[in-house]
């Protein structure tokens, strides 16, 4: 077999290789200098990105060729799985803790975010019911299954704590019962309770609060809860319009939290400036818009739910992330898709874009 490599195919690609390889020259920017203060290896955290982008392009051409149609058979499969990986992480000498929170497996000398793989758990199981049942979707009982999953999910990831990816699974939950075909007044009601309960989870705990304030006013603790909002705001404001240059940012330097990672967008408007950064999420929105595109394209209903629902994933943590950093929405911790620092995203997100070729491929294939 072999890809047929029309013009849609190769934009797919050339936008995932791109955010890949950009990826890893931010990572190894964002990170040089701490790397070698902590590791004493400058290049400790680019080594693990490239394997990550080695190990995510297998599963790529993996997913490319292999059938989507047979993932409707590990639906549930990969919902345990996702749920018996959510439950490790609360054990100790499994899960790793790391700044108060337990979001890491490790075994072996390697460690993944489980959370990662829930997110596609997620929009598959959804994908699979709701094409499963296309003439029962306006029916209240049909969501219900979903929303089981969707909130057992949420409610495993808020308890590591981390309420960035609870946020997101919800919202992609939001959005697989919209594309699904959800009547609006039920969706209104399952979207409303959603929306109330988020500052009750601010609420009841504190630092969350603490985070609030600081988004509300970071100046008024610069050294404390607000320090990693106006690190970032002062890269976003020292790169201006065509950024200080490519490995030349001065927040790095351990000025600002997470700099390879959460907050790497603040480094590559800093190095890059407002141009750099608008043309990489030029970039994000055309690999968005092109799974879109296949997406109403599929052959199938479960084909375009799924394809549409990793477009959500994308789509959703990307602008969660960016408005992050800009100061849009108060601190929280979400990787950027295809750049943060992180084997397990990459490897997880190159393989969701292996699953939307194979769709795209099959259906022209069909024609």
């Amino acid at each position: 077999m072999r890809i047929n490599f029309d013009k849609t195919t190769v934009l797919v690609l050339l936008c995932t290789l791109f955010l890949c390889i950009f990826g890893c020259i931010m990572v190894y920017s964002a990170s040089f200098y701490s790397a070698q203060k902590h590791y004493d290896n400058a290049t400790f955290f680019l080594v693990k990105q490239i394997m990550g982008v080695l190990l995510g392009f297998c599963g790529l051409i993996f997913f490319t060729f292999f059938d989507y149609k047979k993932l409707k058979k590990f639906k549930w499969i990969a919902v345990i799985v996702a749920v018996v990986f959510l439950v490790l992480v609360f054990i100790p000498g499994i899960g790793i803790e790391n700044y108060g929170a337990r979001r890491w497996i490790g075994f072996a000398g390697f460690s993944f975010q489980p959370s990662e793989i829930a997110k596609f758990a997620l929009v598959l199981f959804c994908a699979c019911h709701f094409s499963q049942h296309k003439d029962e979707a306006k029916k209240f009982k049909t969501i219900l299954p979903p929303l089981a999953v969707g909130g057992l999910f949420c409610l495993l990831v808020i308890l590591e704590p981390n309420m960035s990816i609870t946020m997101c699974l919800g919202i992609v939950m939001l959005a697989m019962l919209f594309f699904g075909g959800t009547k609006l007044k039920y969706f209104i009601y399952v979207g409303i309770p959603a929306l109330c309960l988020v500052p009750v989870l601010i609420l009841i705990e504190p630092y969350r609060l603490l985070r609030l304030m600081a988004f509300l006013d970071p100046w008024a603790s610069p050294q404390g809860e607000g320090f990693q909002l106006i690190q970032s705001l002062y890269s976003l404001g020292n790169g201006g319009l065509f950024g200080v240059g490519l490995f030349s940012s001065r927040q790095k330097y351990l000025y600002l939290p997470f700099a390879e990672s959460d907050f790497i967008f603040s480094i590559i408007c800093e190095e890059c400036g407002f141009f750099g950064a608008s043309l990489l999420i030029l970039v994000f929105a055309t690999l968005c818009y092109l799974l879109v595109k296949i997406a109403l394209n599929a052959k199938d209903r479960f084909a375009s739910l799924l394809c549409i629902g990793i477009a959500c994933v994308i789509c959703t943590q990307v602008v969660l992330n960016i408005a992050v950093v800009t100061g849009s929405i108060p601190p929280t911790g979400l990787p950027l898709p295809f750049i943060s620092a992180g084997s397990t995203s990459l490897m997880v997100f190159m393989s969701a874009i292996g699953v939307c070729l194979n769709i795209h491929r099959q259906s022209r294939t069909n024609k």
